[in-house]
């Protein structure tokens, strides 16, 4: 059953500004709506209950792309095509880049924002553990002023994060420290594009005299919430790359996530896959070039 248009009222302020004064004047009666790609959904499936939208797309405030000596900073209304299309994003952050062309079609890349793929907070969205791994920091705005807080705790649960009913995202930051880190990413599903990832991962790792010297790996569809591994990555520092290695990290992988059963996958193959990838990663980590920068598997 289809919705019905007449239940929603939708506005367009058209500055940050009187979007956020009327997120204070009334929280939690506005739900913002950028490139509409997951709302729309709802909607045509009948599933979004009647609600007033305020429109935040093409927002100038929210669109921008500021490289600076240190930060690259990602207005959360980029849209995907903005982000696997800018120069130093895919020079610096293949993974992010990559993700966003996994992401849907070119029309949901089209329409799409990266501040839309968090707030929406699905564990299987395919850009939020490139963001774990890069150790992105969240920049909120509301009236109050700006608040910073790293992304890695932004999700509290499913479905669930710390923006405040009169926040919005404003910016994505990441720092400018990646260039000589090994670079990997897999998504397992039906196919890598248009399709809901079953697991996926992401990865940086950089070798220093035969021993893992930093590495961090995220990952995707194995847990209410995107999931950085960091007892994977304490098992993993500092150690040589071996058979007996790769078998604690994956026993340690295995242990640190929560997948699920559901209409995609099961908890067992989520599971059994997931302990692959990050013996995949160590794998080609150990045995690639230390200039090159990027492997998507």
């Amino acid at each position: 059953m289809r919705s019905n248009p007449s239940d929603y009222e939708m506005i367009a302020p058209g500055s940050l500004h009187a979007i956020v004064s009327l997120l204070a004047k009334e929280p939690g009666e506005w739900l913002p709506l950028a490139g509409g790609t997951d709302l729309m959904v709802q909607y045509a499936a009948g599933k979004l209950p009647p609600r007033k939208l305020i429109s935040i797309w093409n927002l100038p405030e929210l669109r921008r792309i500021e490289v600076t000596p240190n930060v690259l900073q990602i207005g959360a209304g980029c849209t995907y095509t903005d982000v696997r299309s800018h120069e130093v994003v895919a020079r610096e952050f293949p993974l992010l880049a990559g993700a966003a062309r996994w992401t849907g079609g070119i029309a949901n890349q089209n329409r799409g924002t990266i501040g839309g793929n968090i707030v929406n907070a699905s564990p299987a969205a395919d850009s939020l553990p490139a963001l774990l791994a890069y150790e992105a920091e969240l920049v909120l705005v509301s009236v109050r002023g700006e608040r910073k807080l790293p992304y890695v705790s932004f999700h509290t649960g499913y479905k669930q994060t710390l923006l405040a009913p009169d926040e919005l995202i404003q910016t994505v930051c990441l720092q400018r420290r990646y260039s000589r880190y090994f670079s990997h990413a897999r998504k397992v599903g039906a196919r890598n594009a248009q399709a809901i990832s079953k697991v996926c991962i992401a990865g940086l790792g950089r070798m220093a005299n035969g021993v893992v010297e930093d590495i961090r790996v995220a990952l995707g569809s194995v847990a209410p919430v995107p999931l950085r591994l960091t007892k994977t990555e304490q098992v993993v520092k500092g150690q040589t790359v071996d058979a007996a290695l790769m078998t604690l990290a994956k026993k340690t992988t295995m242990a640190e996530i929560r997948p699920i059963d559901d209409i995609r996958s099961t908890a067992r193959y989520r599971s059994e896959v997931a302990g692959n990838l990050v013996v995949e990663f160590l794998n080609r980590l150990n045995s690639q070039p230390a200039e090159r920068a990027l492997d998507y598997g």
